[in-house]
């Protein structure tokens, strides 16, 4: 990169570039505006005008603090859209030497500082928790849904109902049904520590704009902790602690070692179940056409028995570090042909959309439970 980044934010474009900006905790300790990498010629450039100071924060530490974890979100020709965790949203542009734009304001009340986010269809960004400073500071449970459309216009915030448990630390995780789940957290953001750990899951659905809360974890997951969402619609979690060295064979006594959780479970979320408890029915996918489609393409399915009422998403494969998974989104495919056991998806024609890059491709039944997922290569 053009400079030395420690928790800045990186998020791939609808061209297959990779825009990122912050990071001002390692290297010089100062804001750090954007720069972008382009694969095809495997260089770095950087965009002076892609300033970082619309999206910092407010911390009692600091610039150090202020520009980690941005919530981005890659959208239509080249542009991206940051939800947070500053109260306020922006557009950055990455055409030439980039650009900023001011998108309006997700809360009034303050900044989120290791919230989550995630694009659960497109133009649609659920966001949740955070706390005002990167530790020694109490997390929130307010929620939001930030609605985009054209870039560089204003974006349009509702605020919905809050989580059952303030989270800082958290993490989020879209199904391929569109409903989000939340795990971890604690009541005061702290690093390093367990305290006030929250062990219940969460469950919101855009449909209700409504929470559920579902089962416990054994063990706390907040600071380092990840969730992510495995080929069979299930959730990984796992993490947490895993104190900092200068450098690799370090003392680390003076480390916490009770809160450092080199584990992990697996979350089998309420659509995997019947009514009664007993493991519910999945439909299968005999085969596809292709494990490769370009933007705008067609996949013909197989299933291995009629699944009339079906429902099909695609959920972006991404990674996920500190409460950000910024390349996670789901996308549903709508313009389905076929019937009984033969089925064709068109794929939207915007790579602002449907980013390039690996996709886990789901069939649901009419009842709404998952089939375990296709792994398919979205290009350009």
């Amino acid at each position: 990169m053009k400079m030395a980044r420690g928790y800045q934010t990186s998020v791939t474009l609808s061209d297959n570039r990779v825009f990122t900006i912050g990071g001002a905790y390692s290297g010089k300790r100062m804001g750090k505006d954007g720069e972008v990498y382009n694969p095809k010629t495997n260089a770095w450039t950087a965009l002076p005008g892609a300033k970082v100071g619309p999206l910092l924060t407010k911390d009692h530490e600091g610039i150090w603090r202020e520009d980690n974890h941005a919530w981005l979100h890659s959208w239509k020709n080249g542009t991206v859209f940051q939800a947070g965790p500053s109260k306020a949203q922006n557009w950055y542009g990455t055409a030439g030497t980039g650009s900023q734009k001011a998108a309006g304001i997700r809360d009034t009340v303050g900044d989120s500082m290791c919230g989550m986010s995630v694009m659960y269809e497109p133009g649609k960004i659920f966001s949740a928790g955070g706390s005002q400073d990167y530790t020694d500071s109490a997390a929130n449970n307010r929620a939001h849904i930030t609605t985009i459309d054209e870039p560089n216009m204003p974006s349009v915030v509702e605020r919905v109902a809050d989580m059952a448990y303030p989270r800082g630390f958290g993490n989020m995780v879209v199904l391929p049904d569109g409903k989000i789940i939340v795990t971890g957290g604690q009541k005061r953001s702290k690093v390093f520590t367990d305290d006030d750990g929250i062990l219940q899951a969460e469950m919101f659905d855009p449909a209700t704009k409504a929470w559920k809360t579902l089962a416990a974890e054994a063990v706390p997951r907040n600071y380092h902790s990840v969730s992510i969402l495995l080929p069979d619609g299930r959730i990984f979690t796992g993490g947490g602690g895993l104190c900092y060295l200068a450098k690799v064979g370090a003392n680390s006594a003076n480390c916490n070692k009770l809160v450092d959780h080199a584990d992990g479970q697996i979350f089998t979320p309420p659509y995997l179940f019947n009514a009664d408890g007993s493991e519910a029915a999945r439909p299968t996918i005999a085969s596809l056409s292709s494990t490769k489609v370009k933007v705008g393409g067609k996949l013909s399915i197989k299933m291995a028995a009629a699944c009339n009422g079906s429902k099909f998403a695609l959920v972006r494969i991404g990674s996920v570090t500190h409460s950000i998974n910024s390349d996670q989104r789901r996308i549903p495919l709508t313009q389905v042909t076929g019937k009984d056991d033969a089925f064709t998806v068109t794929l939207p024609n915007d790579s602002g959309v449907v980013i390039p890059g690996s996709y886990y491709l789901f069939v649901l039944s009419a009842e709404g439970v998952p089939s375990l997922a296709r792994t398919v290569q979205v290009t350009l």
